[in-house]
């Protein structure tokens, strides 16, 4: 190979290696989103799954089986609580948790049973986002542990029968 070519994968490696030993891949990878966006069902293949409500309550199935409770005092008993984004306050710039915030990237569960707070940070598009569970934003999800958006039944039906732009319908 060249010497051109090798110094442009060292350089991408170099860069590869300092976004993800620094912190930024959360900062690059978030996805802020509206607290509208963030209501209703999320749900991973592993078979968790959190329901928001619009009362900043949330309700939690196979929670205990994430590997980001082990720290919590009975896993088993997660099953809900309350949510918030992280919103900083200006004057000292401390992230915490704010139920009066209407966008974020990062949410806080205070889960009822117990002493228990998980962040969940919001990767992806800003339109079609998903949430990882975790405790160190860099490290991600394991593949099965990402939680997605489940579309309604009426929101598919709506987007099976909307004719799109062009068609001449």
């Amino acid at each position: 190979m060249s010497r051109q070519l090798w110094r442009s994968i060292a350089f991408i490696g170099v860069v590869v290696a300092l976004t993800v030993s620094c912190g930024w891949a959360a900062a690059i990878y978030a996805a802020e989103v509206s607290a509208d966006q963030v209501e209703g069902r999320w749900t991973s293949e592993a078979g968790t799954s959190l329901t928001y409500h619009e009362d900043h309550t949330f309700a939690a199935e196979h929670f205990d089986a994430l590997p980001v409770t082990s720290d919590c005092k009975n896993p088993s008993a997660l099953s809900s609580g309350r949510w918030a984004f992280y919103a900083s306050a200006e004057a000292d710039q401390i992230n915490t948790a704010d139920e009066s915030a209407t966008r974020g990237t990062v949410l806080s569960l205070i889960f009822s049973a117990g002493d228990c707070e998980v962040d969940v940070y919001l990767f992806g598009d800003e339109d079609d986002p998903s949430m990882c569970p975790t405790g160190d934003p860099d490290a991600g999800c394991p593949g099965d542990g990402y939680l997605h958006r489940n579309q309604t039944a009426a929101s598919a039906l709506e987007t099976a029968v909307t004719p799109s732009a062009g068609s001449g319908k």
